[in-house]
């Protein structure tokens, strides 16, 4: 086996040719100038000691202790200690899925585990074993909705995280798919495939499902809500990234997403599942089943183009679960929504008007200065929320937020 060769000119040359380029700058001429660098201005060479002095240096200019409210589909929750223990043992860290996945039985185990965990927290009857994120899982369960009904169109709710709403115009637009986006749903939604709703949406409002006739209803939850509110049992799918299930932030990932559905639809879900039966010899054994990927099946078959699944994130969730538990869990749910009503009924009080009239612990305030606001609140090392406008900031309070630190937002603003 040949180790790689660098291209030499004659290579370079021959493919610049097939490509109808005469220099490789030609190649790259669309990049702005200004994105470009003419050369790497690097320090002279040092010893590893000296490398490690430096960038201690350079890390200690980072802004890294702000108190957190900030929220829009990423939450700072509290992660047990031992989560990042398990994660790590070398019989879960692995560099990909395992292929011959049977082989493999504690990863099937776990991820038997939190399809049961998440089906149960949806009401739904079954639950796939992951999809990449949250934004996936809204795009994949409108192209599962369009598989089952036949129907080309969808209506989305016009409050829907709005980086969700991207991937949704991505995944449609090369589907052929038409949508539409609603404030109140339509008397008739018969021409559409689904009907998708996010609860809490994007502005933290809890939203009530709507009765739908003659389309599937999708329902986008806050996983760590469902220690509260009560499952969308009333949907047909139900979809959300997990980040809040003992994720961390991570600079916006990676996180997972997960589609959960009745069982009447369950060979349209796309993704992994693992099932429970029983080996030759009696014993309890787990496999993989409903293989409707792309990896298993002929492609014109496939229900995804979707190919893998996060089960590391999964087996993170899975232990966040069993480690919190029942009380544990809907403690951490309490805490939130405490602390979030205390911070918005205290901005009320100094005048402050709060647009939300049902939320959990995410809401909307109303400044006459969104930038002036949060620049007030960074001097005092606080993340105060994200501009909406230049009105409008949406604040996330989550369990890691002490009556303290509420006490000193509300003092600065």
């Amino acid at each position: 086996m040949k180790n790689f060769l660098v291209h030499n000119d004659e290579v370079k040359n021959k493919m610049l040719s097939d490509i109808g380029l005469n220099s490789i700058s030609e190649l790259f001429k669309q990049i702005p100038d200004m994105a470009k660098m003419s050369e790497l201005k690097l320090d002279e060479p040092c010893s590893e000691i000296a490398a490690q002095r430096e960038i201690k240096a350079l890390a200690k200019e980072n802004k890294s202790d702000f108190i957190d409210f900030k929220g829009g589909g990423v939450y700072n929750k509290f992660v047990p200690a031992c989560l990042s223990q398990i994660a790590q043992r070398w019989e879960f860290l692995t560099a990909y899925t395992p292929y011959q996945a049977e082989i493999s039985q504690g990863t099937l185990q776990i991820m038997y585990e939190f399809q049961t965990m998440i089906a149960r927290l949806t009401g739904m009857d079954i639950a796939n074993a992951t999809v990449y994120d949250g934004a996936t899982a809204c795009a994949e369960a409108v192209l599962m909705a369009v598989r089952i009904s036949k129907k080309d169109k969808a209506l989305i709710n016009k409050n829907i995280n709005p980086e969700y709403l991207d991937v949704i115009k991505t995944y449609t637009w090369a589907s052929g798919i038409k949508f539409d986006l609603f404030d109140e749903v339509p008397e008739n939604v018969s021409d559409y495939a689904c009907v998708l709703v996010q609860t809490p949406d994007y502005y933290g409002e809890i939203k009530k499902l709507p009765e739908v006739e003659g389309a599937l209803l999708i329902a986008c939850v806050d996983l760590s809500s469902l220690s509260l509110l009560e499952p969308p049992v009333q949907a047909d799918i139900v979809v959300g990234d997990v980040q809040t299930l003992g994720i961390p932030m991570s600079f916006g990932g990676p996180h997972a997403g997960v589609i959960a559905c009745k069982e009447k639809y369950m060979r349209q879900m796309p993704g992994r599942l693992a099932g429970r039966t029983v080996d030759a010899d009696g014993n309890q054994a787990f496999t993989l089943t409903i293989q409707t990927r792309e990896q298993h099946i002929k492609r014109e078959k496939a229900t995804s183009n979707i190919c893998s699944n996060q089960a590391l994130i999964g087996l993170l969730v899975t232990a966040y679960l069993s480690v919190m538990g029942e009380k544990g869990f809907r403690q951490a749910g309490y805490l939130s929504a405490k602390n979030a009503h205390l911070l918005a009924d205290k901005l009320k009080a100094k005048g402050y008007k709060i647009q939300n009239r049902n939320f959990y612990n995410e809401f909307v305030v109303e400044t006459d200065n969104a930038d002036e606001y949060l620049k007030q609140l960074e001097l005092v090392n606080i993340s105060g929320g994200i501009k909406l406008d230049d009105a409008r900031i949406l604040v996330a309070v989550t369990e890691m937020i002490s009556d303290e630190d509420i006490e000193l937002y509300v003092q600065t603003v």
